[in-house]
């Protein structure tokens, strides 16, 4: 399987007309991130070297597609030249913690449709009634639904004083959580057809352009798959943990497993697996549960991982008629089972980091 080390030692072949030495001795090629079949880097030229691009492009794609297991190569384009400094000895960016922050939590699924985002807002809901400090991140770029499960739809996040990027967006408190979202920047049902260096620049606006003041954890809800999104958000800050969302069904562990192999690959920790939709709970029938997509998927990519199943969620009507009115239900109805299980789990993450 192809490494970050074998596509920078392939690099390292590509030379400077003019030096001659190669494109990862001058810093003109960082962040190699390998995500297989696809490879992406971004190129760096100073100004005199960008007669040279066109080649240069050309004999990177040339050289990456040589690996059996790549069938693609994305090469964004920075003009600004890499310091040396900025970069570790496996040419991976240094990562910026956002100040104030203690611990950044990512939430994330191989595939939509597992419930994702309310397990985000749950979480954030949940560890906020414990007493912690608590922001929500929707980095779902493509389909930010936070601002509708929270019923902030209606809301305008403003500004602090100052010209450019003096600017803080200020996020929009609700339940105890601070809340930024692109759903509050687009018109509803407006589409967002962002690529590479845009959707990174957004990314890190949300990050360290905002005024989250003093944080015990920021909650990230990261779009689904694994693609530029997660993968500018992985390599800009410091996640403490990311915890991977499935269903039950055997047949969804082939995206989640995908997302899994991100984190590995990117060197972010993982905390576990939560595992939504396990039963169904009929509100007329509350002792009974019925496993309406099968079992087992969330034991199994836990296992698989050596990672701890951390949360089963329950289906309940409750759970999905709360969440239309805008009201999380760790919120409203505290004491359905899927409550006391995101409060459990706010628990688990809590007692990790604040022992």
């Amino acid at each position: 399987m192809t490494t970050i080390e074998d596509a920078n030692y392939s690099l390292s072949k590509i030379l400077d007309s003019g030096s001659k030495k190669n494109l990862i001795e001058l810093a003109w090629i960082k962040n190699v991130r390998v995500i297989l079949p696809r490879i992406i880097i971004t190129l760096s030229l100073p100004s005199f070297a960008n007669s040279q691009r066109e080649r240069i492009v050309k004999e990177i794609r040339n050289i990456l597609l040589e690996f059996e297991d790549v069938n693609d190569v994305q090469i964004e384009i920075d003009n600004e030249l890499s310091q040396s400094n900025s970069t570790s000895e496996n040419n991976v960016p240094e990562l910026q913690p956002i100040k104030g922050i203690k611990h950044i939590i990512a939430i994330s699924s191989g595939k939509g449709g597992v419930g994702k985002s309310t397990i985000a807002v749950n979480i954030a809901c949940s560890l906020a009634k414990l007493g912690l400090k608590t922001g929500l991140l929707d980095a779902d770029i493509y389909g930010p639904n936070t601002p509708s499960m929270l019923g902030v739809t209606e809301e305008n996040p403003t500004v602090t004083d100052g010209i450019g990027n003096d600017q803080r967006l200020i996020p929009i408190n609700k339940y105890g959580i601070s809340l930024v979202s692109m759903g509050f920047l687009i018109e509803e049902g407006q589409p967002v057809i962002w690529r590479g260096p845009m959707l990174n620049s957004i990314i890190k606006q949300f990050l360290y352009q905002v005024k989250w003041n003093d944080l015990d954890f920021l909650v990230i809800d990261l779009p689904p798959g694994t693609g530029d999104a997660q993968i500018s958000l992985s390599q800009s800050v410091p996640i403490t943990g990311a915890i991977v969302v499935t269903t039950p069904q055997k047949v969804s562990l082939q995206d989640a497993r995908r997302g899994l192999a991100m984190f590995k690959q990117l060197g972010v920790p993982l905390l576990g697996v939560v595992e939504n939709m396990s039963v169904f709970i009929p509100p007329d029938m509350p002792n009974k549960k019925y496993e309406i997509f099968g079992n087992g998927g969330g034991k199994i990519l836990a296992a698989e991982n050596n990672l701890p199943l951390l949360a089963q969620i329950p289906i309940e009507i409750a759970l999905v008629n709360e969440s239309n009115k805008g009201v999380p239900i760790s919120i409203s109805e505290p004491d359905k089972e899927s409550s006391i299980k995101f409060k459990e789990l706010a628990q688990l993450i809590k007692k990790q980091f604040f022992n």
